[in-house]
């Protein structure tokens, strides 16, 4: 038996880690707008489904980050929801997990899979009991057809095609 359990927007975080100018690295965030984690009665993680709201891009620069909604990028007029929906889940002891799933960006969808760490469940001020986890990919951004880029002079590329992602979530248990 398992339980579905409520992501927690206020309690869940994305960032993104992206080279720019093969010198330095530019870091943003998008927030995940819900989704849901299944546990099993002893907490065991089973599942995940996320939605990211794709217009939140913020790397702290305006132009640049109207630059990534725009169709270069994420194109989040057109394609407002980034999701993700597991397929597989595999436990690797300690607390870590290996969750392979469906990443959608721009309607496309391709395999991923996430380091994850589960935290022990804990009761808030409130009496609800929460649990948290803590999951890092690398994916290439061209497998979803984020290819703008543009040549430098000194040789290379504007920005890498990797672009390393770290969620933070929270989650809440189902009330009685």
């Amino acid at each position: 038996m398992s339980q579905i359990w409520n992501i927690d927007p206020s309690h869940t975080s994305l960032e993104f880690a992206v080279r720019h100018m093969m010198i330095s690295t530019v870091r943003g965030s998008l927030k995940v707008s819900g989704g849901t984690v299944q546990l099993s009665t002893n907490n065991e993680l089973l599942g995940v489904e996320a939605q990211i709201d794709a217009s939140t891009i913020n790397t702290g620069d305006a132009q640049r980050d109207g630059h990534l909604n725009s169709a270069d990028f994420f194109d989040s007029a057109t394609h407002p929801v980034i999701r993700f929906k597991s397929t597989n889940v595999t436990a690797q002891g300690n607390n870590q997990y290996k969750v392979t799933g469906d990443l959608t960006i721009r309607g496309k969808s391709k395999v991923i899979t996430l380091e994850v760490e589960t935290s022990q469940s804990a009761k808030d001020p409130w009496g609800n009991t929460k649990i948290a986890a803590t999951g890092s990919t690398k994916i290439s951004r061209k497998e979803w057809g984020l290819v703008w880029n543009q040549a430098l002079e000194t040789g290379g590329v504007l920005v890498s095609d990797e672009v390393k992602i770290v969620l933070d979530v929270q989650a809440a248990a189902p009330q009685a």
